[in-house]
């Protein structure tokens, strides 16, 4: 990898300009403070600007556009724009002082600058670049005077070959761990972000950051509003204290966790599931007949899945999930990301949310093994699918996936972060 030097990839070849501070120029209105300055991490960042280093490093300008193909990027937006309805900001340009071309400045994953409460983020593909491309800008500038930085020539022709490594690269890659190497990585506060870690994976995103963006500003205070019915701060209050409390992840079915725990407890053993059904039925006897035959069904669904993580050699003979607070535990370290990316709370607060979703998780957990057994069997559980459909299958393999992932990458948090 090559740091500390910038690449204009020209007709296949790579040409080094001079290194300039990151500025963009949006427009200037009066009592907006400036953006804050992107500066590079104090560790290693993210695999991709690890990618794009080595692509300009090799000179392929093809190279270097199937790197960003395959990766966020990013331009800067004022909040009060970004909050304009149903109206998309203008890509943001500026001179280069090397060139004395106009570029457009984007960034990569690991190079986002510290959160900002009215500076915000949009995530844009290199296809929509083509797209939406300023007529008068000539250059792409990829995380502009850092270490990992590479000027793109733009043009008709030019812009081609941008929608062609997009349909090539099928975008940003999901179900991946991607860790950055300036966030947290030891500690408590590492410890409760690696909780939502599952998301993280699913969807392709760092799992180990507070900062300006979870996705980015729109996607974030989308994903707050659906599914989570979150249009302002009060309501992420009142819903994070919920996924807290361990409320949302079903009365029911944690009954019947509840209720095997108990008579194990009893008996000094795990029952059979015969034991386990009359005592479920003795449990909620008083409880109406919906709840009741939900009981039977999460029992039966518990089962299932218990069996095909030991089939799977992820859960040990003699072992069981007691409980599946992991699901709201683990979404609730989203939220509050989520909620930082849509400007709901801000770094410190976020922070000590983390911190206390951390020490619950420890409460009801004793590894991270059980940890993320508890998230993928609630997960199954709660999938919309009926049993023994495909789309219920192709369920299992991606939170399989996902747990294994976590608990098998010697990267992973969940193998580097003590549990307690």
């Amino acid at each position: 990898m090559t740091t500390g030097n910038a690449a204009e990839t020209e007709g296949g070849r790579a040409v080094a300009p001079a290194h300039e501070a990151y500025r963009p120029h949006p427009p200037s209105y009066a009592g907006t403070p400036p953006p804050p300055p992107a500066s590079p991490p104090p560790a290693p960042p993210t695999e991709a600007e690890r990618e794009l280093s080595a692509a300009v490093a090799g000179g392929s300008a093809e190279a270097v556009l199937d790197v960003l193909a395959r990766t966020r990027l990013y331009v800067l937006v004022p909040r009060l724009h970004a909050d304009i309805p149903d109206w998309t900001p203008p890509l943001p340009t500026f001179r280069d002082e090397a060139t004395r071309r106009i570029c457009v400045p984007v960034l990569t994953p690991g190079m986002l600058p510290p959160w900002h409460p009215e500076w915000v983020f949009r995530e844009v593909g290199l296809g929509e670049l083509a797209r939406i491309w300023p007529y008068d800008a000539r250059r792409l500038a990829v995380n502009h005077g850092t270490p990992y930085t590479a000027l793109v020539a733009a043009g008709h022709r030019r812009l081609r070959g941008w929608h062609q490594a997009d349909e090539r690269s099928g975008g940003p890659r999901q179900g991946v761990l991607v860790t950055d190497g300036g966030g947290p990585l030891h500690g408590p506060l590492a410890h409760g972000l690696a909780l939502g870690a599952h998301l993280a994976v699913s969807n392709g995103l760092v799992w180990n950051r507070l900062g300006a963006v979870y996705q980015d500003y729109a996607a974030d205070r989308a994903r707050l509003r659906r599914p989570w019915g979150i249009p302002h701060r009060a309501e992420f209050r009142d819903r994070l204290g919920s996924l807290m409390k361990n409320q949302l992840v079903g009365r029911v079915q944690e009954a019947v966790l509840r209720t095997r725990h108990t008579l194990a407890a009893r008996l000094g053993r795990t029952p059979g599931r015969e034991e386990w059904s009359q005592a479920v039925d003795r449990a909620l006897a008083a409880r109406d007949g919906h709840d009741r035959a939900e009981a039977q069904r999460a029992l039966n669904r518990f089962v299932r899945y218990e069996e095909r993580f030991r089939a799977d050699g992820v859960l040990a003979p003699d072992d069981r999930v007691d409980t599946l607070a992991a699901f709201d535990l683990g979404r609730a370290v989203n939220v509050v990301r989520l909620a930082l990316g849509a400007r709901y709370t801000e770094p410190q607060e976020a922070g000590q949310d983390v911190l206390r979703l951390g020490a619950l998780a420890r409460e009801a957990y004793r590894s991270w093994d059980a940890f993320s057994l508890g998230y993928l069997l609630a997960r199954l559980v709660h999938g919309d699918d009926e049993d023994g459909t495909p789309g219920e299958e192709r369920m299992y393999r991606e939170a399989l996936a996902q747990h294994r992932v976590l608990t098998e990458d010697p990267t992973s948090p969940y193998r580097n972060i003590p549990w307690s």
